[in-house]
């Protein structure tokens, strides 16, 4: 699958840490409904066997809504059940190795905190960014955090797109105004409120005026 940096504008990670009165699956569409363009499905503790079956109902759901899945971080779960692509971290697969096994129609994202990283994943094969945590976060207690100029440095120095993460609320989105990146990355903004549908249509309108800012 070929990546638009539109697909990029309110990109979601999932977390069952948030799932309560909705399943998972439940809360996914609901984000979806509400206009999730991109969806990470995230699984760190969850056995083999249950991430795929899980993987293969959300592949079904992003499907019906014509919005990319990737895999966090599992390539043989994402080469298994056909996702669009990977996402990986410094402490995962080298991003050089993930884009030898699943080839260049699938999507690769990298997380990087430094324009070194940044450029890096690029000439490895990396089709976009993700850059944080550009905010405090209670998603990743040990996340590093970059600041809005270094964030802007990253996406002065490569060409692909870049989307931040961290913290990132509808009420401070507009604080990344001008920095470069397409879209945002959001874990609880979208899936801790009790309404999901409508909180992330309000914060798809706050990174909508976000990214069109000038100046």
């Amino acid at each position: 699958m070929k990546l638009c940096k539109d697909n990029l504008l309110l990109y979601a990670v999932t977390d069952r840490h948030w799932a309560g009165k909705y399943s998972l699956l439940e809360q996914i569409e609901l984000a979806l409904k509400g206009g999730v363009t991109f969806l990470q499905l995230r699984e760190k503790e969850l056995n083999r066997d249950d991430f795929l079956k899980e993987a293969i109902q959300v592949k079904e759901l992003c499907d019906k809504y014509k919005v990319p899945l990737i895999i966090n971080d599992d390539v043989s779960i994402a080469a298994e059940m056909n996702a669009d692509g990977v996402h990986v971290g410094q402490s995962d697969m080298k991003a050089s190795e993930v884009r030898r096994i699943i080839g260049d129609d699938k999507i690769l994202g990298v997380s990087v905190t430094t324009v070194k990283q940044a450029v890096s994943a690029e000439t490895s094969g990396a089709d976009y960014l993700g850059v944080g945590a550009v905010f405090p976060t209670g998603s990743k207690n040990d996340a590093e955090r970059v600041s809005h100029a270094a964030l802007k440095e990253i996406c002065r120095a490569v060409s692909i797109p870049v989307v931040a993460i961290g913290g990132i609320t509808s009420d401070n989105v507009t604080e990344l105004a001008c920095t470069g990146v397409c879209g945002v990355a959001v874990i609880s903004a979208v899936f801790a409120p009790d309404d999901i549908q409508t909180a992330t249509e309000k914060l798809k309108s706050s990174v909508i005026k976000m990214v069109s800012a000038k100046g």
